[in-house]
């Protein structure tokens, strides 16, 4: 398969811009809460998001018609605003179940074209459901 530098990149962008945007919009509203003794420290946040966009940029370059790519890049994106900017802890913890199921839906539509594109969101789902278990103890001790 010849690699197509160029589409490659863009994959990659859009989701590492749109998180980095998302993450400077809404990244004071980490300090304000109430944390659970398990809570990574704020500055690990960035360097994971950075890491799971760009695989999920590479997956959708592998895989460019996945009907829940943007729909679950959408939910993640504003998954942020309900638990950071609004401190909506219960309606974010429904918000990342929902999100979850989505990733779920994406993997499996992945895994069905291309098993690379389907491995490599491994990761993100895994983080996603420590994220869900995060934001539920926010949401109990907050």
């Amino acid at each position: 398969m010849k690699i197509d530098y160029k589409r490659l990149l863009i994959s990659i962008l859009i989701p590492l811009l749109l998180g980095t945007i998302v993450g400077l919009i809404t990244n004071s509203g980490y300090k304000d809460m109430i944390q659970p003794s398990f809570a990574p420290p704020g500055f690990l946040f960035p360097i994971v998001w950075g890491i799971l966009y760009i695989l999920m940029g590479i997956s959708n370059y592998l895989v460019p018609n996945n009907k829940y790519y943007y729909p679950q890049l959408v939910i993640n994106l504003l998954w942020s605003f309900i638990f950071f900017t609004f401190k909506l802890y219960l309606l974010a913890f429904i918000w990342i179940i929902v999100l979850i199921i989505f990733v779920i839906l994406m993997i499996r539509e992945y895994y069905n074209n291309n098993k690379l594109s389907a491995y490599i969101q491994i990761p993100y789902l895994l983080w996603l459901i420590f994220a869900a278990i995060l934001c539920y103890a926010v949401f109990k001790l907050n």
